[in-house]
């Protein structure tokens, strides 16, 4: 495990904390017959950790992005004549089996 992870599953943890919290708060402001108006301060700085610890883990931990390079031979390019906008690649689209034989039914 690295260290994205570890700060990607606590702040998972911040947000579910944050959560109960807040549920917590609302029984209370129920006993007392009082209207919810938001979270009090700390949970809501809660959530805004947890909110950014958990965002910088899901852009860490998955990797670094590459980029398509549309040049390369192992994709296959479809374009419309003189029009770059409608650009197919291959994908994993192609391992489901086409279906030809469909028919409607009404």
């Amino acid at each position: 495990m690295g260290v994205g992870f570890v700060v990607g599953l606590f702040g998972v943890l911040i947000l579910a904390h944050a959560a109960y919290s807040t549920i917590q708060y609302r029984s209370l402001l129920k006993i007392m017959q009082e209207e919810f108006s938001g979270p009090p301060f700390h949970v809501a700085i809660e959530l805004i950790l947890g909110l950014v610890l958990s965002m910088w883990a899901a852009l860490t931990v998955p990797g670094k992005f590459h980029s398509i390079n549309p040049e390369a031979e192992e994709n296959r390019i479809v374009s419309l004549p003189a029009n770059q906008d409608f650009m197919v690649f291959n994908h994993r689209g192609r391992l489901f089996p086409k279906q030809t034989d469909l028919k409607l039914k009404r």
